[in-house]
């Protein structure tokens, strides 16, 4: 039987690639792609499959109730998985506002809109083989304490505008599980990265500035520690939560590797000097800048839920992550030079 889906932010990062991801892997679908285009969104993130009748590209808001209802009558969605949202910390620092609205008003329009569409108030009943999915990221969580790592049943301790809007978001999510028995799954990702990622953040922008021989910054002493997780394998273990998550559960989803900002940015720059075989790539492009505001010492996520119920484990480590990451945007300069961004790491 034919699956619908609604696919909110599929035109940034995350988004793009599990719309390739699904179209690889699935014949029997539909992807509705609902966009609103703002800096991070890219078409040309999309521009091979544009034509695949499997794939449809609509643009508008999250937060446009009446839109987003629109769409739901139209397609009669089985799934929505909201990948839509302001994701940069440094941006929400500058303006925290259209964080709240974008992730937690335009969350909070999208899992109205589902339970008005797929929700019978007369039986108090649920369609049958209904789904919304909310992508969400291990920052709301805060800082683990002493050596242990993130589980789904931590409390939330967001530290910046970001991360509690997406806290926020999860709450609602789980509201409406709880008050409404919505079936429902959260996501919490670790920091991901490879191809068609903007190039504000850390790896895609210390490749960029590496080809033009630019200042590499790194808050404060580059020591943060992150967990970094290629986003295909993210896209893997989105698809089997679509599939086999069971309702009303939270699955954390990290790679399994803890990395300082600083090494990422050292092992980014032998790679690049030993591919390119240029001497003007070396650790002398290194530029500490003063740390962020709120800058979270160190996030660390336990999958061991994930990996128990649902057989999911990530299958590139990060050495092979961050070669197959530079490979591809040294082969897509042009997709890079198009891009517009500024320096946030």
């Amino acid at each position: 039987m034919k699956k619908n889906y609604l696919i909110t932010g599929g035109a940034g990062f995350i988004g793009s690639n599990f719309i390739h991801y699904m179209l690889n892997r699935y014949k029997n679908i539909l992807l509705v792609n609902l966009d609103k285009l703002t800096y991070a969104g890219n078409l040309e993130n999309l521009k091979d499959i544009e034509d695949d009748d499997r794939y449809i590209f609509v643009r508008g808001d999250i937060c446009d109730g009446r839109f987003v209802g629109d769409l739901f009558k139209h397609y009669n969605f089985d799934y929505v998985i909201n990948f839509a949202a302001e994701s940069s910390v440094d941006r929400s620092i500058i303006e925290s506002t259209v964080f709240a609205q974008t992730n937690v008003i335009g969350t909070l329009n999208l899992l109205q809109q589902a339970k008005t569409a797929w929700y019978n108030s007369k039986i108090k009943n649920w369609q049958n083989g209904k789904k919304y999915i909310q992508i969400s990221t291990d920052e709301v969580y805060g800082v683990p304490k002493g050596g242990s790592a993130f589980t789904e049943d931590m409390p939330l301790a967001p530290h910046n505008p970001y991360s509690s809007s997406k806290a926020s978001a999860d709450m609602f999510v789980k509201a409406f599980h709880d008050t409404y028995n919505m079936p429902i799954n959260i996501t919490r990702c670790s920091n991901n990265y490879g191809p068609y990622q903007f190039p504000e953040k850390l790896i895609p922008l210390i490749i960029n500035n590496a080809i033009h021989h630019r200042p590499l910054p790194v808050y404060g002493d580059g020591l943060q520690v992150r967990n970094w997780l290629y986003v295909k394998d993210h896209c893997r273990a989105i698809d089997m939560v679509v599939n086999r998550g069971k309702i009303g559960e939270i699955y954390n989803i990290g790679g399994s590797n803890e990395c300082q900002n600083i090494s990422i940015v050292r092992a980014i720059i032998d790679q690049m000097h030993i591919s390119l075989q240029d001497d003007g790539i070396n650790e002398t492009l290194i530029n500490y800048v003063e740390d962020r505001p709120g800058h979270d010492r160190r996030y660390a996520m336990d999958s061991g839920k994930i990996k128990n119920e649902l057989g999911w484990q990530p299958e590139i480590t990060l050495e092979q992550g961050l070669f197959m990451t530079m490979n591809w945007y040294l082969k897509n300069m042009e997709w890079l030079n198009s891009i517009s961004y500024g320096e946030i790491t």
